[in-house]
Formats: C-alpha cells, structure tokens, sequence
C-alpha cells in the first residue's frame, strides 16, 4: 500500500539529487580556467536531457528489467514507460509508486557520466562528448547498475552497495582513467588556480546539500535507517574535510577553502556505498579512512598522469575504499549486512570487477568514437579557450 510520507520523502530526496547536476557543474566550472568555464558546465547539464531520453528508452529496462544471464535487464520491459505505473512495485519498494522509484533512479544514471569531465578537463570536443556520452551509458553503466542493483551477478553473490560508491563513483573515477589514455596530458595547463572560488562554493554547498538525499533517499522510505543514513552522511562529510584540512595545513604549511571542501566530498564518496550498512562510528572512521587515503591518492595521481580536478584520486578511490570497508565495519543491526571475511571478499571482487571493466570499456569508447572523427581538443584552441571556439562566448565576453 503507498505510504504517502514515503512519497513525499522520496520525491524530496530526488530533488536533492537533482540539485546536485548543477552543483557540480558549478563546481567544475569554478575550478576551471575562465576561458573553459562554459564548456565543462554545458558538458555537466547537458547530460540531463540525454541521459533523461536514454533511461525512457531502455536504460530502465537494462538496469532493473528481468535478469538475462546475470548481465543485463530485459531491455524491453519498461521501454517507454512501460508498466512503470503509479502503483507499487514489489520487487522494490512496497510504499511508493514504481515510477517514483524510476524518477529517483533517473537522477543518479544522470550525475554518474558528468563526474567523469573533470578528469579530462580542457581536452575534449563538445561533440565529441555527446558521442561518447551515449555509448558509456549503454555499454558501462547500464549494465554495472544492472550487476549491483537490478539483480545481476554481483547482487546474486551478495556484493552490495548502498547509494552507488560502486555504480557511481568507481565507474565514472575509474573509467576516466580509460579516457585519459586516449586524450592524453593538457598542453597547457592551468597554472593560477580555480578562477572562482565564488562558483566553486556555491557548486560545493549544492553537492554536500543534495548528498543527504543521495544517500538517505536509498531507503526509499521514511524510517528509521533513513535517520541512520542521513546522519551517516552529515558525520563522514565533516569528519572527512576536518582530517583533510589537517593533511593540507601539515603538508602546505596554510590553510585552504578549497580543500575543506574537497575532504567533505572525500568523505562523502567514500560513505556513499557504506552509508546504509553502518553505524555512526563507523562514518566517523570512514571520513578519517577517505580524507588520508584519497589525499594520499591525489598526491600520487598529480605525478603520474594529468587528472584535471582530482576525479580518480576523490570519487574512483573514495568510492572503492568506502565499498571494501563494507566488509569491515557493516553493522548487522543497522541493514542486515554483517562484516566479515567473505563479506570483505566479495566486495573487493566486485570492485576489482568494476574497475577493471569501468577503464577497459572506456578506453574502447573513446579510441573507436576518436578514431571515427577526432574529439580531441587542438593545441590551439586550448590557449584560445574551448568557450570561444564551441559557443562563440565566454564567462569573460558575456557575464562581466
């Protein structure tokens, strides 16, 4: 029978994370040169409406349709609305209506893609984004929902993921690891900082606001371990950007504004897939893990290869390490899921499966749709600015 507080919650929490595209465009577009600003963020929104008709028009139906060998969904069951009625779904919630349920799972297929820009930041055509977009989805996401979510193989051997540490975030931080080696290094890199701490805040503030309903509107109910996710979430977001402002002020001798922003993200990613499984003080030893770990990785990745805005080193490895540690400090009385050896085993199969697939495929995409028609972004237009060139305007010629 509907619940019509759980309807309400969920249709809150959905919008919450909604809200999130557009911060984290401003995000992005804040910590990018002037001359780029535009580009990254219309690469952000844009994926809105093409991810929105991809998930009409079978996306639902790969990711939460009929089994099919453990690897995908029925790619016809829901197309086009298709039995997705304002009556319960059982498989999936008892209390809200299927397409409530279809609305909510849209908003995360839409983020997912986008966190990826910021890795190759500057290098990619906005074209060449478009056709990169549609067959990651298809071919990456899709199908890695379907294995965690939709009853596929991972699901079936009891790996589990809370609110897409492992369908969000390994995909898309370790997937731009595979787009990397294609577009290769920037040729000029951007020397002075974000352009706008201004945007960056405003960006940050929607990301850390909209988690709450990433994370505590997987319950898909208001009760009692949305309470549980929900302060989860408030205590590794500022567990992990006070430990992280520590890390930064010991090795840079100074503090920073961006950095307490970037340790909250850390922490997170990083308790996204725990989030549901655990206990206030595991969050609190979670934020700790993210803040240490992913700035450990940012260090590393900024000397080995050229990660624009930190995408792997923030969102790949929180959300891997945050998805191990389900195995570790799961707490039975919170969801069911116990911590243990063959808990811990099997998460860490999932995410190596994940991330192995996630930059492999990647890598496939975007040398086939390169080697089609060059997406690569020419020298000279990365010092003239990919503003200029794709729309003819600028942050700078338009906005000031």
């Amino acid at each position: 029978m509907i619940n019509n507080g759980d309807v309400a919650f969920i249709i809150i929490a959905t919008v919450l994370v909604l809200i999130m595209i557009p911060g984290l465009a401003f995000f992005y577009g804040g910590l990018v040169e002037r001359k780029n600003s535009l580009t990254i963020m219309f690469q952000i929104f844009v994926a809105i409406g093409i991810v929105s008709l991809l998930w009409i028009f079978g996306g639902f139906s790969l990711v939460f349709g009929n089994d099919i060998g453990g690897v995908i969904g029925n790619p016809l069951q829901y197309f086009a609305f298709k039995d997705v009625t304002f009556t319960v779904n059982a498989t999936y919630s008892n209390t809200i209506p299927f397409i409530m349920f279809f609305m909510y799972q849209l908003m995360f297929a839409i983020i997912t893609a986008p966190l990826m820009t910021g890795a190759f930041a500057n290098r990619l055509t906005v074209s060449g984004w478009i056709k990169v977009l549609i067959p990651w989805m298809i071919l990456i996401y899709f199908p890695v929902a379907h294995w965690v979510w939709g009853g596929g193989f991972l699901a079936k051997m009891g790996f589990v993921d809370f609110a897409g540490g492992a369908v969000i975030h390994i995909t898309s931080g370790f997937g731009c690891l595979g787009a990397l080696c294609v577009l290769g290094k920037r040729k000029y890199k951007n020397e002075k900082g974000p352009f706008n701490l201004g945007l960056v805040a405003i960006g940050g503030a929607l990301l850390l606001f909209g988690w709450f309903g990433f994370n505590a509107g997987g319950t898909l109910a208001a009760a009692e371990t949305a309470a549980i996710v929900f302060t989860n979430t408030a205590v590794a977001a500022a567990t992990g950007m006070v430990v992280w402002l520590i890390l930064y002020a010991m090795h840079s001798k100074r503090a920073s504004f961006l950095e307490i922003i970037i340790g909250a993200v850390a922490g997170l990613a990083t308790v996204t897939p725990a989030s549901g499984y655990i206990d206030p003080l595991g969050a609190v030893i979670i934020g700790a893990i993210a803040a240490i770990v992913c700035f450990l990785c940012v260090e590393f990745e900024r000397k080995k290869w050229d990660d624009a805005l930190d995408v792997w080193g923030v969102h790949g490895m929180g959300g891997f390490i945050g998805t191990l540690l389900v195995g570790i400090l799961a707490n039975p009385r919170v969801n069911g899921v116990s911590a243990g050896l063959k808990q811990f085993s099997i998460q860490l199969i999932g995410c190596l499966i994940i991330a192995v697939y996630s930059i492999v495929m990647t890598y496939i995409i975007f040398k086939v749709v390169d080697k089609i028609k060059s997406i690569k972004v020419s020298d000279e237009v990365q010092l003239k600015g990919l503003d200029q060139e794709f729309f003819k305007e600028s942050y700078e010629t338009k906005y000031e």
